[in-house]
């Protein structure tokens, strides 16, 4: 999430107030206001099935793409899909749920805005006898990657560390000698501001003691005004900063204009895959990015919930990744952006 990837999971309700007031209101869209009195794959193999999307924010452009492709894949299924969007508000989000599962829905797509109070709307969906998968996101705030929450059905999900550790060997192509490094993180408590980071520090430890030096880090907000003011904050302080790793693209392309005002060379390095980063390394502003795919992740998603109600996906719920490679000049073609 950006504001999403931008994303999602350690937030408290303060911090999704906070997201809604940085981005502009977004109506609920509904596909459809009907809903299927089948609760199970016994019956769902031979009804009209409908999955339930309640989703983060659609004002964002990741949650939005993730609809996207979630929608144009319940089409091609000929699935129906009830579309919800919670504004950024846990609270809505709850109450989105609990509507969900009064229709009676074959299965819930939760992409959660909190993994505290997202477990307790799988609690809700899993005693009415409703299918749940989380997408973009966890369930339970201390639950690990590699242990979903067993009422789940499945995780689907970008692989963040994996992500910070790419973004980390692109940081020892990018300043190749070593020098100053500086991280623009989202806005507090977002899980993403220590699993974007923890293997990019990781990647400069590992080249050697004091070759790699984090001078600062400061929030962005996951936005691409903040990301420049924290970037002009950085540069004041530390003009000799070769590199920075913002941990979204809108943060990073607003870091590559302050970088531009200030007159320094540093590389900058964003994660999504975004329209606007993706056009700042063609342009030469970025460095490089991680190409995060929501639209196919909302495809994805539907069709393993149609597994799941249809007797195709059993056993016990696993967290599954999609690629995100790294993108630099070199590569750029091989992103086409979905958000």
């Amino acid at each position: 999430m950006n504001v999403t990837r931008n994303r999602r999971r350690a937030r408290t309700t303060a911090t999704c107030v906070a997201l809604l007031m940085a981005a502009t209101a977004a109506c609920t869209v509904q596909t459809t206001t009907s809903g299927s009195a089948s609760t199970g794959p016994s019956t769902a193999k031979n009804a009209s099935l409908t999955i339930g999307l309640a989703n983060q924010q659609e004002s964002v452009t990741f949650p939005a793409a993730i609809s996207k492709g979630a929608k144009d894949k319940a089409a091609q299924l000929g699935v129906k899909l009830v579309d919800l969007d919670s504004q950024g508000d846990v609270a809505k989000q709850s109450s989105q749920v609990q509507d969900l599962v009064a229709q009676k829905v074959d299965g819930i797509l939760l992409v959660p805005l909190s993994p505290g109070p997202a477990q307790a709307l799988v609690d809700q969906a899993s005693s009415a006898g409703i299918p749940i998968g989380t997408v973009h996101g966890y369930a339970g705030a201390d639950r690990k990657v590699e242990d979903p929450y067993q009422k789940l059905k499945f995780v689907l999900d970008e692989n963040e560390q994996k992500a910070g550790a790419t973004a980390g060997q692109m940081a020892l192509k990018a300043l190749p000698g070593g020098g100053k490094v500086a991280v623009i993180t989202g806005a507090p408590g977002f899980v993403e501001n220590t699993t974007r980071v923890t293997r990019f520090k990781a990647a400069l430890q590992g080249a050697g003691a004091g070759k790699y030096t984090i001078v600062a880090s400061q929030p962005g907000n996951w936005t691409k005004q903040d990301g420049q003011s924290a970037c002009q904050n950085i540069l004041a302080s530390n003009p000799g900063v070769g590199l920075f790793y913002a941990i979204s693209d809108d943060m990073a392309v607003g870091c590559a204009a302050a970088a531009k005002s200030a007159g320094s060379k540093a590389k900058i390095i964003g994660i999504g895959g975004s329209k606007s980063g993706i056009a700042a390394i063609k342009s030469g502003d970025l460095y490089g990015t991680v190409c995060d795919k929501p639209y196919d992740e909302g495809a994805m998603a539907v069709q393993m919930m149609h597994d799941v109600l249809t007797g195709k996906l059993t056993g016990p719920p696993k967290t599954s990744f999609y690629d995100t490679p790294g993108v630099t000049a070199a590569n750029v073609s091989s992103c086409t952006p979905q958000w």
